[in-house]
């Protein structure tokens, strides 16, 4: 379709997609734009959550406007180098422009950054305390907690790291890297372990023994299957955890988020309300940080 076969068919058309666009607004995001700006934004966003080329009429389809308005924000979008047109097909795809601008968007995210104002929220909605932890050269570390107005008597403070095979985050971590890496850290862990063993006081609190590597290997691949990992009074005595991965553009985990709270009012099941809350969380952050 080319310019001389689109008429508009007049400023009404505007109508549904200026509503579809302001979908979602806060009251805080009422403030004075161009609404023009915000109706053709809808068909770069259509371009981007499709991830493929689309014709006019699908495209304006998605965007819920007509193909005859549609037309005119393309050729404009297409000057910009925000979109281009497929010579043979005609179809749409995302342009140099935004392809650039997607880079730079990727570059300048941080993970902490972004996750950190979800954080609070959650763990109201939760009601119980969340933190953010990254890997780091001595393992999954803590780096931002929310507490929950309940008692948790349990070490989470920021610069806490996680044991590997004794927590829901080390394991998280552990299910979604390299398993080279994982056995080596794994094997120091175990010898670490069996040090402190060697020096335990009579009368000390026994911790539960590692498992063998073929068991952790099955711990962690129950990770990957449920898309989430948990331990039910694992290092702490009344105490259940659960951690989500979140993902960059790469697939790479690149954050976990935790929520520890007492057994009693800590619902661990695989698909209880704790778990689809911290799945939802953890797919929006993946999403913000280009994760398909």
């Amino acid at each position: 379709m080319n310019d001389n076969e689109v008429r508009s068919t007049g400023a009404d058309d505007d109508a549904p997609a200026a509503r579809q666009a302001r979908k979602g607004r806060t009251p805080t995001d009422e403030r004075r734009g161009i609404q023009s700006v915000e109706v053709g934004g809808q068909l770069l966003r259509a371009l981007a959550e499709h991830g493929r080329p689309m014709a006019l009429k699908e495209l304006a389809q998605e965007a819920r406007m007509a193909a005859a308005k549609a037309h005119p924000y393309l050729v404009s979008y297409g000057r910009m180098g925000l979109v281009e047109q497929e010579a043979v097909s005609g179809r749409y795809r995302l342009g140099p422009l935004a392809l650039q601008m997607g880079l730079i968007s990727l570059q300048q995210a941080s993970p902490v950054h972004v996750a950190t104002p979800a954080l609070a929220p959650l763990a109201l909605r939760l009601g119980q305390t969340t933190a953010l932890s990254v890997w780091s050269g001595r393992g999954p570390t803590i780096v931002r907690v929310e507490e929950s107005p309940a008692v948790l008597f349990a070490s989470m403070r920021h610069g806490t790291v996680f044991s590997l095979t004794a927590t829901a985050t080390g394991r998280l971590f552990a299910a979604y890297l390299e398993r080279k890496r994982v056995k080596e850290l794994f094997e120091e862990e175990r010898a670490a372990e069996r040090g402190r063993a060697a020096l335990k006081e009579p009368g000390a609190p026994v911790r539960a023994r590692a498992p063998s590597w073929a068991g952790f290997e099955r711990q962690l691949d129950e990770v990957c299957t449920q898309g989430i990992s948990r331990s039910a009074e694992g290092l702490v005595s009344g105490i259940n955890a659960m951690a989500v991965p979140v993902f960059d553009a790469t697939g790479a985990i690149v954050l976990g988020i935790t929520a520890v709270g007492p057994i009693g009012t800590f619902d661990a099941g695989w698909d209880g309300g704790i778990a689809r809350e911290l799945k939802r969380q953890a797919a929006e952050l993946s999403r913000k940080l280009g994760a398909a």
